[in-house]
């Protein structure tokens, strides 16, 4: 299997490669951008110094005791075990939550963004938004951004378009730039 080049003669050799190429990529940048988005949003709006998160937590948490008290049923399972999420873990410790989402947004929207341990930054996209979903804010932009991390997972990414290639050739038996 050939690696991917950004050449002409290589675009006319492998469309449908080239294809799925760029459109992974264009899905890592819309990807990027909604963790650039969250850091820009939360570092405006005060987040890693005031008590927001702690207030979002509380108010959902009052959201989902209310629904975990509806007769028994797969989403009163869902909304009781979110609530216990927030309760038990988020709440109390929810500053120490808005700096770690607020900088690991940084981090992972600069890393993708660059191509620079893409991967390992695609799994930590996805541990966020696991934990995003276990404490009761899960909608339906939440599968796609787990397909798209997935997709970062699998695919080298940072080695079409970034960072990743050029510290792999260098440093091949580090983990980050596989």
């Amino acid at each position: 299997m050939t690696e991917f080049e950004w050449k002409s003669g290589y675009f006319a050799q492998h469309p449908l490669k080239s294809i799925g190429v760029i459109a992974a990529l264009l899905l890592r940048y819309l990807y990027t951008m909604l963790f650039i988005y969250g850091f820009l949003h939360k570092i405006a709006h005060g987040w890693m110094w005031t008590g927001i998160m702690a207030e979002h937590f509380t108010k959902r948490l009052l959201e989902l005791q209310a629904a975990a008290a509806a007769p028994a049923s797969a989403e009163t399972a869902i909304a009781a075990f979110q609530a216990a999420y927030l309760q038990h873990f988020a709440i109390p410790l929810a500053m120490p939550i808005a700096w770690i989402v607020t900088l690991g947004e940084l981090v992972i929207g600069a890393c993708l963004l660059v191509g620079f341990a893409t991967r390992a930054n695609a799994a930590f996209g996805l541990f966020m938004l696991l934990n995003f979903s276990a404490g009761g804010y899960y909608n339906l932009t939440i599968p796609p951004l787990v397909l798209m991390s997935l997709m970062m997972l699998l695919l080298p990414t940072g080695h079409w378009l970034g960072l990743d290639g050029k510290l792999n050739r260098k440093y091949p038996d580090a983990i980050w730039f596989k």
